[in-house]
């Protein structure tokens, strides 16, 4: 029988097949056990690589995707092989294209038919998928919003181009260029855009195939909103171009809201017709709970008084 020391005392303390304990120091000590290593470098990478391509897919997807600019129709607010970042998260929000936000949108009707598409090579697919390059198989074109729905829109002349019968300033028109384009193509019209709808050129009025040169698509020339990527807020390459696109001054003007102003007075008139009926009965309610209260509070005490 071992007294328990015997273990401490002899050589035998250590039991047949297990290894002997690690002791650190001149002097022996408690056992010590080997600290983990950290996992090496290369191993982390792929992990790393792996989470910045779903975040990059992620925010592609829902914030911001990078669009390249392919043509001069938008001079001098863009040049061609400009980089712009879109806006994609405000849509999902119900936000809807403005007059006067420069949007990107996919092809409504065969818009770019003729035109040349790049054959972009591995690499570029794959920055592309995940959102670092422009996608070069994607039918996409930018214009600025000119009218949404329910606007109407006319060009008679050179111009100016008006909305709603407010004649437009547009210092973003490319210099030289008139607002209105004097041809029989498309360029004199007047046009309601529908609900749901956006009419769109570009700011290179004379070189631009816009709604005004695609009227007999089967859209009439206007862009569905629901084609509509986002609105591109920010050029951000070359660094030298970079910086933002606001909605221009002109787009403020007083007036030109008139007719969504009386679209939606109509929507709101019949509230407030429900809200007049309604409140005389409501009021009369009160009065008439109130007097009960009174009544039954005057009952109460009269009892207690003969009590």
């Amino acid at each position: 029988m071992s007294s328990g020391n015997d273990a401490a005392a002899g050589d035998e303390g250590t039991p047949e097949g297990e290894p002997e304990p690690r002791v650190d120091g001149p002097g022996g000590g408690a056992a010590a056990v080997r600290p983990r290593q950290p996992r090496s470098f290369w191993k982390e990478l792929p992990i790393l690589i792996g989470i910045a391509l779903v975040l990059a897919l992620l925010i592609k997807t829902f914030l911001v995707q990078a669009f390249s600019i392919p043509s001069d129709s938008m001079q001098n607010t863009l040049q061609q092989g400009d980089r712009v970042l879109v806006d994609k998260l405000t849509p999902w929000f119900g936000s809807k294209p403005e007059r006067g936000e420069v949007v990107v949108f996919h092809d409504p009707d065969n818009w770019l038919a003729g035109e040349p598409t790049p054959t972009p090579n591995p690499v570029q697919k794959v920055l592309s998928w995940i959102g670092l390059m422009p996608s070069a198989e994607e039918k996409d074109l930018i214009k600025r919003v000119i009218g949404v729905g329910g606007d109407t829109v006319e060009c008679k002349g050179s111009g100016p181009l008006k909305v709603n019968g407010k004649a437009l300033n547009e210092p973003y028109v490319y210099p030289g260029n008139t607002p209105c384009s004097v041809d029989d193509q498309g360029g004199q019209f007047t046009v309601k855009v529908p609900k749901g709808f956006i009419w769109v050129m570009g700011d290179h009025r004379q070189n631009s195939r816009d709604s005004r040169y695609n009227q007999s698509d089967r859209n009439h020339g206007m862009v569905p909103v629901d084609k509509v990527v986002g609105r591109a807020i920010v050029k951000a390459w070359p660094i030298n171009r970079w910086g933002t696109l606001p909605i221009p001054d002109t787009f403020d003007q007083p007036g030109l809201d008139e007719q969504s102003s009386a679209a939606a007075s109509l929507t709101v008139a019949p509230e407030g017709i429900a809200v007049a009926a309604v409140l005389p009965v409501v009021v009369w309610r009160r009065r008439r709970t109130d007097r009960q209260e009174s009544e039954n509070a005057a009952l109460r005490q009269a009892e207690s008084t003969k009590r």
